[in-house]
């Protein structure tokens, strides 16, 4: 009784420190098509750079301008999917990559049911995506 009540009293700490930030939301582009095959067999198996990287990329809020800017800009049709870290254990990976920040990697497919929130993304008249406004 009293190791549970000690674990019970003990402040919940995420797992998943990025510098001096939590992070509890990651982020995925992806388009309109593969989002909804997805939905229909209950899990996104990824797109074609993450095929051939063996993961799926994800990017935290501060990161997903810069994705956005750089290997979207001008395309139509994409949705942003936000999913909490805790609902993909292990197989999320914090790994190096632009800039050294470090980016959220899934080494497996992701459920569809650890999606939370789905936006579609519009373009501005420069072809930059407007993000939603709780980000």
């Amino acid at each position: 009784m009293n190791a549970l009540r000690s674990f019970a009293s003990t402040p919940f700490r995420p797992l998943w420190p990025i510098r001096s930030e939590i992070i509890y939301v990651i982020y995925k582009v992806c388009d309109r098509e593969s989002w909804a095959e997805a939905r229909r067999h209950g899990v996104y198996s990824g797109a074609p750079v993450d095929h051939e990287d063996g993961y799926i990329h994800f990017s935290t809020a501060a990161q997903l301008a810069e994705t956005l800017a750089r290997h979207f800009t001008g395309r139509e049709g994409l949705v942003l999917l936000g999913v909490p870290v805790v609902r993909l254990g292990d197989a999320l990976q914090w790994e190096p990559s632009r800039g050294g920040d470090l980016f959220p990697h899934l080494y497996a497919e992701l459920p569809v049911s650890a999606v939370v929130s789905e936006h579609p993304l519009a373009l501005d008249a420069a072809g930059r995506h407007i993000l939603p406004d709780d980000l």
